[in-house]
């Protein structure tokens, strides 16, 4: 999916960048449990997920340049018979004690 949403947004760009505007994305994946629910108080609810899994994918994400699909190694070892991923090393993390080797979603594995 993440693939797909980044093709789809380089397509859009072309046209945007026709209008003056500059579009790109980048995304973030990292695979664990999380805590999801209600969070807040009487009055103020949200439905979220906390965790250190959702902090991981959200700093992989802020890390990605326009077009990268970065992912924790438990992504990449659990794709890799689907995707083409390069590892881009350890990434200094916000929130992590000891950086997290991060890979490069470059496309899909044909499929077979």
């Amino acid at each position: 999916m993440a693939v797909a949403m980044r093709d789809r947004v380089k397509e859009l760009a072309v046209r945007w960048e026709k209008l003056g505007y500059e579009l790109d994305v980048g995304v973030g994946i990292a695979q664990g449990y999380a805590t999801i629910g209600a969070i807040g108080f009487e009055g103020r609810w949200d439905y979220g997920a906390i965790g250190t899994v959702t902090n991981l994918a959200a700093r992989l994400c802020g890390e990605a340049k326009g077009g990268q699909i970065l992912v924790s190694r438990r992504v990449a070892s659990s794709a890799e018979a689907l995707v083409d991923a390069e590892p881009v090393g350890a990434l200094t993390l916000k929130g992590f004690a000891r950086p997290v080797p991060a890979s490069l979603v470059t496309g899909l594995k044909p499929a077979s």
